[in-house]
C-alpha cells in the first residue's frame, strides 16, 4: 500500500467503507428505479426528472442545515449517524411501494437521510484529516464511495437475472448493507474534540457568514454553474435503454460510470492537493462536454457506455475537488456550515437542471438534454476564464 494512502486516518477509511456500504444499498435501487417507474408504474420521462431533481435537490438543501447544526453542537457525528439511520429506513419503503407517489415518498426520505448526514460528514473529515492531505482523504472516500456504487449495480444484475426481474425482491436485499453502515459509523469513528468559543453565535447570522471570503463564494457560484451542466444519472440508464439494451442489463450503466468514477477519484484527489484548482475543474469540465457530445449522438449501446465512461471521469476528477475547495476557502469552525452553503445552491441547480433534461427529453428528443449540458459546461468554463488570479486564491497550500 502507498504511504500517501497509509496516512490517512483510521477514521476517513471507516468513513468510505460506510459510505461504500450504504452505496451498494442505494444503487441496489437507484440503478432499476428509472426503468421500474417508466416500465411498472408508466410514469414520463420528465415524470423522473422532476422525481430525481427533487429527491437531489431535497438532500442537498438539507445539508445547509445539518452542517450549520453542527457547527452550532461542535460534533459532527450525531448528525451523521442521524443521516445514514433515515436512509436505511427508507429501503424498505421502495420495496413496498405501488404508485409513482409512494415511490416519491421513498425517495424523498432517503435523500433527506442523505442531506443530514452529507455536510456534517464531509466536514468531519476535515476535522479528522490535517490540511496537505484533505485532497487525498476525500478522494480516498470517494473512491470507496464509488466501489459500492459499481457493487450495487452488478449485485442488482446477479439479483435480476436469478429472480426473473422481480424488481422488489431485489428492493429488500437492499436494506442488508444499510444496516450495516449505521452499525460501522455507530461503532467504528471516533470524533475528535472540538475547540467551542466561550460565547457561540447562530453560524447563519451575517456576522458568522461575512467571515466566508470571496473565495468560498466564488466556490458556490462554480459548483451551481456545474451542477445545471450534470443532471441525475436516471438520465444515462435511459439513454441505455433506449439504445437498446436489454432490461435485465441496465444496472450496468451505473456499473461503467462508478468503476471509471472509482478508479479515477483518488489519484485526482492526491493532485489536487499539488495542481491549481481551477485548472483541474476546467479539465473536468472538457470531459463532461465530451460525455455529452456523445451520448446526444449515440445510436447504439457501446456509444452510450463510452459517454457514460467519460461522464464517470469526469465526476473522479471534480466531486472530492470541489469538496477540497470549499474546506480550503471557509473557516475551520464554520466549515459544516460552508459545505452547507455549497450543497444549498447546488442542490437547487440540480432541481432545475433535472426537470428542464426531463423536458427536453420528452418535448425535444433526448439529444437536445445533453447538447442543453454541454452548453452550460461552456457557460462554466468561461466563469472560470473570466475571474482574475482565481487560480492563485485556489492553489493548494
Amino acid at each position: 500500500m502507498p504511504a500517501q494512502v497509509r496516512s490517512v486516518p483510521t477514521g476517513v477509511w471507516v468513513l468510505g467503507f460506510v459510505s461504500l456500504l450504504m452505496d451498494i444499498s442505494s444503487e441496489l435501487i437507484h440503478s432499476l428505479l428509472p426503468v421500474f417507474l417508466v416500465t411498472v408504474v408508466g410514469a414520463s420521462a420528465f415524470a423522473v426528472g422532476v422525481l430525481e431533481g427533487v429527491a437531489e435537490a431535497t438532500a442537498l438543501i438539507v445539508r445547509l442545515f445539518s452542517g450549520t447544526l453542527s457547527d452550532w453542537l461542535g460534533r459532527r457525528k450525531p448528525l451523521a449517524v442521524a443521516g445514514y439511520a433515515l436512509g436505511a429506513l427508507s429501503k424498505p419503503l421502495f420495496a413496498l411501494a405501488t404508485s409513482f407517489s409512494m415511490v416519491f415518498a421513498a425517495r424523498c426520505v432517503d435523500r433527506i437521510g442523505k442531506g443530514i448526514r452529507g455536510a456534517p460528514r464531509d466536514a468531519l473529515i476535515a476535522d479528522l484529516t490535517p490540511a496537505a492531505e484533505r485532497g487525498a482523504a476525500y478522494g480516498l472516500r470517494q473512491s470507496l464511495d464509488t466501489v459500492g456504487a459499481f457493487a450495487g449495480p452488478l449485485l442488482a444484475i446477479v439479483l435480476m437475472l436469478l429472480w426473473a426481474n422481480d424488481f422488489r425482491a431485489v428492493f429488500w436485499v437492499a436494506v442488508i448493507p444499510a444496516a450495516v453502515a449505521v452499525a460501522l459509523l455507530l461503532f467504528g469513528v471516533h470524533e475528535p474534540q472540538q475547540k467551542l468559543p466561550r460565547r457561540r453565535i447562530n453560524p447563519i447570522h451575517w456576522r458568522a457568514l461575512s467571515r466566508l471570503r470571496s473565495a468560498y463564494w466564488w466556490v458556490v457560484a462554480i459548483g451551481a454553474i456545474f451542477t445545471l451542466a450534470r443532471f441525475s444519472e436516471a438520465f444515462l440508464i435511459l439513454r441505455a435503454q433506449q439504445n437498446g439494451l436489454p432490461l435485465a442489463w441496465i444496472p450496468l450503466v451505473l456499473v461503467a460510470m462508478n468503476l471509471v468514477f472509482a478508479v479515477s477519484a483518488y489519484p485526482f484527489g492526491r493532485l489536487s492537493d499539488r495542481m491549481r484548482h481551477t485548472r483541474l475543474l476546467a479539465l473536468g469540465l472538457v470531459v463532461l462536454i465530451g460525455a455529452d457530445l456523445l451520448l446526444a449522438c449515440a445510436n447504439s449501446w457501446p456509444v452510450v457506455f463510452l459517454g457514460v465512461a467519460l461522464w464517470g471521469l469526469h465526476l473522479g476528477i471534480t466531486q472530492g475537488l470541489l469538496a477540497t475547495m470549499v474546506a480550503a476557502t471557509a473557516p475551520d469552525d464554520l466549515r459544516g456550515t460552508a459545505f452547507g452553503f455549497f450543497n444549498l445552491l447546488s442542490g437547487l441547480a440540480l432541481l432545475l437542471a433535472s426537470g428542464l433534461a426531463g423536458l427536453l427529453w420528452d418535448q425535444l428528443g433526448a439529444s437536445w438534454t445533453f447538447f442543453t449540458g454541454a452548453a452550460f459546461c461552456l457557460v462554466a468554463l468561461a466563469v472560470i476564464a473570466a475571474r482574475p488570479g482565481s487560480g492563485d486564491i485556489l492553489r493548494p497550500k
